[in-house]
């Protein structure tokens, strides 16, 4: 299953269990999670399209960037996830 359309929302689910998280550590954590890693060239871009929204924060220390939800991102990530229940609520049988 092709899970590059879901990669925005698992972003802000992991960010919502854990902040703050450097880009490698999300990267582990859907690694754990999906059994695949995804790719720098699918990750970086994706938390980059997150900060353009307004839904995360970046700090930087030396080279290491990490992320964290905005107040902004944390209201978002309430609404996809009420969507996401209302939509696969019951799929799974």
């Amino acid at each position: 299953c092709d899970m590059r359309g879901l990669l925005g929302f698992l972003i802000l689910f992991l960010l919502s269990k854990r902040m703050p998280m450097h880009g490698q550590e999300i990267a582990d954590e859907l690694a754990k999670r999906r059994g695949d890693r995804p790719s720098p060239g699918t990750i970086y871009p994706a938390l980059r399209s997150l900060k353009d929204l307004g839904f995360l924060s970046e700090e930087k220390e030396g080279k290491t960037i990490t992320y964290r939800l905005s107040p902004k991102g944390e209201k978002a990530f309430e609404i996809a996830k009420k969507r996401f229940t209302r939509t696969f609520l019951g799929v799974i049988t």
